[in-house]
């Protein structure tokens, strides 16, 4: 499967971060797997309207935290999965949210105050390391 990136304009975080964290998620959730290729740096700095060197800056913070894999001239390849088996289930917890989430757009929240709620919750349900690592 192939990502495909979006980038938040309106965060404070760093372009190429917004793109390790995405990789990041993907991988969390199976979306990608050791082996599946990266889309190219060329396409993507295309498609976000962005240098190439964010996009290359991103994919070498991958290879350094041993996620990922640069072949020259072919691309750049996942190597390692964060998938976890605690994730089974994800299909139904998926659905589940997808549900909870057009209830709240149902009674009127936003997509802002959608994620702030989400995020309150996480921070005052999670410790600390979780929520850290999963940002």
């Amino acid at each position: 499967m192939l990502i495909e990136f979006v980038l938040d304009g309106r965060s404070k975080v760093n372009t190429y971060v917004q793109l390790v964290q995405q990789v990041k998620q993907a991988l969390r959730v199976g979306l990608l797997a050791p082996g599946d290729q990266l889309p190219k740096v060329r396409e993507v700095a295309q498609s976000l309207a962005i240098n190439p060197n964010t996009v290359l800056k991103a994919y070498r913070e991958l290879e350094i935290e041993g996620l990922a894999e640069g072949r020259p001239g072919v691309g750049t390849f996942i190597t390692a999965s964060l998938h976890r088996e605690a994730l089974v289930n994800q299909a139904e917890l998926r659905a589940e949210l997808v549900d909870w989430v057009r209830r709240a757009q149902a009674v009127g929240l936003t997509a802002e105050e959608v994620t702030a709620l989400v995020a309150t919750t996480m921070r005052a349900t999670f410790p600390a390391s979780v929520t850290k690592e999963s940002a």
